[in-house]
């Protein structure tokens, strides 16, 4: 049973099942169930029965519950990784290392996290009353997470809606819902009420639409493209709920003449072949300053070259496979086309032999992409580095800014200056100076334009889940207020003879 509501593993109306495949092998790895509307209307009503109590549980309350499943997903961790591996095609050291470690802090971040959701202090602003913020929790969030991380994605989505006071339906990619089942149920195990954490396993088409379009659901959060969030936004907006939205990227990797160019190729290997490339962060686009240009090309194809393709379950592996079938045939494609204007110096080809089994694809580099080509505008999504060089800084950050997306960049130079205005002119969400692709709870994590609006992790992730309310208290017990003569001006009024004059 696929279907996680209101506390409990259940079957789905239909009974109608999809099976998750494993990319290193492309052989179904296990059958789940797929939700239908119904399923989803359950899970929404569950969610609903649940925030009452959910929301004014104390702080302290639903702290507890989320340190309590920090520690158990710690517990389950080992067996997490495996899981993750195995659906989402992830080297095990990817999975153990980075996955499941960055969403068991996620998880212990927003526990301590939930005990300081505070207003502001009272404040006798206008001078006749007292004010104050609140902080509320929206009511029942409607999550849709993608399949490239889907345990940290769902964590990214789960924790902060939970820890604001909020209850949620999320749903997981149908091809990678295993690891997200489990992180529901330690919530569970941890004391949140049953119907505060809700899975629903189904398509986009079915579950999903059904689920943003739900006149019951008061918020939704997207993870995924930058062409199906516009459907989302489209579905929400007929219900008039709050949308929040982390979308896809085309990150620059700005490589000035004075960087370090050692640091700068391993730094682009590691951030363009992070989990094969199927990262919205990844380094898509270096732009390399021409004086450094053929060697930071040669460096990074030499680099690739070492890079080692292999069984995910294989501490050895560096590189994993694509998702799916599909999805190497989109990245192949575009490397195909990308030949007749631009030269693939390393890679363009799915590997032969055992791993010919499995969606994998070789690391790629891309050199001489004429900018405004198909692999220079559009999302790869795969490990596929394109290289074009630039000659002085307002080039580099003209082409930096040459694209719609907006999440992430980095800039690699010695120079602090160099370095501040980089920062400052890139149009990102995040810019990194001499790294990419670090993330950590404290920081918060979302694009501008066409990679979508509004935050993940760290305190500012409570923008998205939370209603600001203000309360004004009179503080006169003046009972006719001076303001009250703009809108009426009867004969003898005037001033409440109690009124202080001054």
């Amino acid at each position: 049973m696929h279907q996680y509501i209101g506390g409990e593993r259940r079957p789905t109306s239909t009974g109608e099942t999809f099976e998750v495949l494993d990319p290193s092998t492309d052989e179904v790895y296990e059958t789940v169930t797929l939700a239908s509307a119904e399923d989803v209307d359950a899970a929404v009503a569950a969610a609903r029965a649940a925030f009452p109590s959910w929301a004014g549980a104390t702080p302290a309350e639903r702290a507890a519950v989320l340190t309590r499943a920090a520690a158990l997903l710690e517990e389950q961790a080992e067996d997490l990784a495996r899981v993750e591996s195995r659906q989402a095609g992830k080297p095990i050291r990817l999975a153990r290392e980075f996955d499941v470690p960055g969403t068991v802090d996620n998880t212990a971040f927003f526990g301590a996290a939930a005990r300081r959701l505070d207003g502001l202090a009272s404040a006798e602003y206008s001078g006749d009353h007292t004010s104050s913020i609140r902080r509320e929790p929206i009511g029942v969030v409607g999550s849709i997470a993608p399949w490239n991380y889907p345990l940290q994605m769902a964590a990214w989505k789960v924790l902060p809606a939970i820890a604001a006071g909020n209850t949620i339906v999320l749903k997981p990619a149908e091809t990678t819902p295993l690891t997200t089942l489990t992180f529901a149920e330690a919530f569970t195990a941890a004391g949140a009420p049953p119907g505060v954490v809700n899975i629903v396993t189904g398509t986009g088409p079915v579950a999903g639409q059904h689920l943003v379009g739900h006149p019951d659901v008061d918020m939704t959060s997207f993870t995924g493209s930058t062409a199906v969030g516009r459907q989302v936004m489209a579905t929400a907006a007929a219900t008039g709920k709050r949308v929040h939205l982390e979308l896809g990227g085309k990150a620059p990797f700005v490589v000035f003449d004075d960087a370090d160019l050692e640091a700068a190729v391993h730094g682009a290997a590691a951030a363009n072949l992070i989990n094969a490339g199927q990262d919205c962060t990844a380094a898509a686009r270096a732009i390399v300053h021409s004086s450094l240009y053929d060697e930071f090309v040669a460096g990074v194809a030499d680099l690739y070259g070492e890079v080692r393709m292999g069984p995910t379950d294989d501490e050895a592996t560096d590189l994993g496979p694509l998702s799916s079938r599909a999805h190497l045939a989109k990245v192949a494609g575009m490397v195909e086309r990308g030949r007749a204007s631009a030269r693939v110096v390393r890679g363009g080809a799915a590997p032969t032999g055992d791993l010919a089994r499995g969606c994998y694809y070789e690391p790629t580099v891309v050199a001489d992409v004429p900018v405004g080509s198909e692999l220079w505008r559009d999302e790869v999504f795969g490990p596929v580095l394109v290289v074009v060089p630039f000659d002085d800084d307002d080039e580099a950050i003209r082409l930096a800014n040459d694209t719609a997306f907006g999440l992430a960049a980095s800039a690699w130079t010695r120079d602090t200056y160099r370095a501040g205005r980089a920062s400052r002119e890139i149009r990102a969400g995040c810019v990194w100076v001499n790294d990419h692709i670090p993330i950590i709870s404290e920081m918060p994590h979302g694009g501008y334009r066409h990679s979508g609006f509004g935050k993940d992790m760290s305190m500012y992730s409570f923008e998205e889940y939370t209603n600001v309310k203000h309360v004004m208290h009179d503080i006169t017990g003046v009972a006719r207020k001076a303001w009250h003569r703009t809108i009426f001006d009867l004969p003898g009024a005037g001033p409440d003879p109690r009124e202080d004059p001054r």
